[in-house]
């Protein structure tokens, strides 16, 4: 199955009111979006199969309190696939953003696949103001299997493959905002097979756990109250593991929380985010 970045999701760049940077760790070249200013940097990791232009909706809404900086992680969007893509490769990647785009002890903020490195790069010890989780996939060895199966995230990469559009993307989603239906039909291409097999490979093999209770506060844990990733017992799970941590959820929510229910998602982020600035 062949990754491709089609001549109408580059055309969306046109629309987004951010910077393209590029970074390389050592042969990978990442490529991020920079939305400017004179705030906190804001480093945003997406989820498994979200290039950057797909966390725009969120990342826009933030500019007068942060400066984000969307990564393509790699494998996804315009960054370079990789040999190999393991926690600590992504965490490395992140690593290299920071020291590269230098920023000072920049907030995290992490979506899915997104949230489980961002705590994997501060239970690191790298120099961060703090790190927004949200809804990352507490399954892992011994653990309840992730709720997305990987037949189901191939599927929809070989529809992109052959060519997909809005309408077939709403039929697995909805509950999305039309524009984030058109931006996943034309970019999901760009995400490489491989890599998202080996990251729904590690949700089962890298345990979120081991990170968590070394994640320094302030750190604050999203989850959407009807999430299959994110459960109720995970919830007390995760408070017992980490008690500084501070939990919002998101109502009528998901997994995909920004996605699910927008308005109320991106106020709620705004107020942790408020909280650590």
């Amino acid at each position: 199955m062949a990754r491709s970045v089609l001549q109408s999701a580059l055309a969306d760049l046109a629309d987004v009111p951010a910077t393209s940077r590029w970074v390389r760790n050592g042969a990978v070249r990442l490529h991020a979006l920079d939305y400017g200013g004179d705030g906190v940097p804001l480093v945003v990791l997406p989820g498994i199969t979200s290039p950057a232009i797909t966390m725009d909706f969120v990342a826009r809404e933030l500019t007068d309190l942060v400066r984000p900086i969307v990564l393509d992680v790699r494998g996804r969007g315009l960054s370079d696939s990789g040999a190999t893509y393991t926690l600590d490769d992504y965490a490395s990647d992140t690593l290299a953003v920071i020291a590269g785009l230098g920023l000072d002890r920049p907030l995290l903020l992490g979506h899915s696949m997104g949230a489980r490195i961002a705590a994997a790069v501060a239970a690191g010890g790298a120099a961060l103001r703090g790190t927004v989780l949200v809804d990352p996939p507490m399954s892992g060895p011994g653990r309840d299997p992730y709720p997305t199966t990987l037949a189901a995230f191939l599927g929809q990469l070989a529809e992109a493959a052959r060519g997909t559009d809005a309408d077939e993307v709403a039929r697995s989603w909805p509950r999305w905002p039309r524009r984030e239906q058109e931006l996943r039909a034309r970019w999901l291409s760009s995400c490489n097979p491989d890599a998202v097999a080996a990251t729904h490979a590690g949700f089962e093999t890298e345990n979120f756990f081991d990170a968590w209770p070394k994640v320094p506060a302030p750190t604050v844990l999203i989850h959407g109250a009807d999430s299959p990733v994110v459960t109720a017992a995970g919830v007390t799970e995760a408070r017992a593991a980490n008690p500084a941590a501070q939990f919002v959820q998101v109502p009528e929510a998901g997994h995909m929380v920004f996605w699910d229910n927008p308005t109320p998602a991106r106020t709620l982020l705004r107020q942790s985010l408020t909280d650590l600035t």
